[in-house]
């Protein structure tokens, strides 16, 4: 499977990656996104990269880095998880750290890969994706692709001291 675009690619995670991955991770601003309460230390996410060679059908997840083509530049991560093989379903999720890398088409084409990619080599017949009610961003990006709403988990999230809801959107394979 070719996970390479015009200008993104998608590769598997590194030891190189333990710095990228620890400003992730501890970066507040992205805890409500990977509903993060605490700091991870470099120790944790050492173990972390350590067993990231895990097969997707073992860990039932699977972390690729987004890498800017032109830059050559780690930007973002995108994840499948829950992944469960007998009903053909997986969870997926996107990251794009930097505002400046946002909104330039490189989570397109990386969601645009990936789905591919499980679709045609995982078999899955679904993907779902949980977004909260106020990321409109995210919205408006699984819906490019046709995933379809298909219901709200009321005050699901709480972020401080708001309840938000989370809405859930599917994307099945009709092929």
């Amino acid at each position: 499977m070719n996970l390479v675009g015009e200008s993104v690619y998608l590769r598997a995670l590194e030891p190189e990656d333990l710095d990228f991955i620890y400003e992730i991770e501890n970066n507040q601003a992205l805890w409500e996104v990977s509903h993060t309460q605490t700091p991870y230390s470099r120790f944790l996410i050492r173990q972390y990269l350590e067993n990231a060679h895990q097969d997707i059908y073992e860990a039932k997840q699977l972390r690729l880095v987004i890498v800017a083509k032109k830059e050559n530049k780690a930007i973002g991560l995108i994840d499948l998880f829950d992944f469960d093989p007998k009903n053909e379903r997986v969870g997926l999720g996107i990251v794009i750290v930097e505002n400046q890398d946002r909104n330039t088409g490189y989570g397109t084409e990386a969601v645009a890969l990936l789905i591919s990619y499980v679709f045609e080599f995982l078999n899955v017949y679904q993907i779902y994706v949980n977004i909260s009610s106020d990321n409109e961003p995210s919205i408006k990006l699984f819906s490019k692709f046709g995933f379809e709403y298909i219901g709200t988990k009321k005050a699901w999230n709480k972020v401080g001291t708001i309840r938000k809801d989370e809405l859930l959107f599917q994307l099945i394979n009709n092929k």
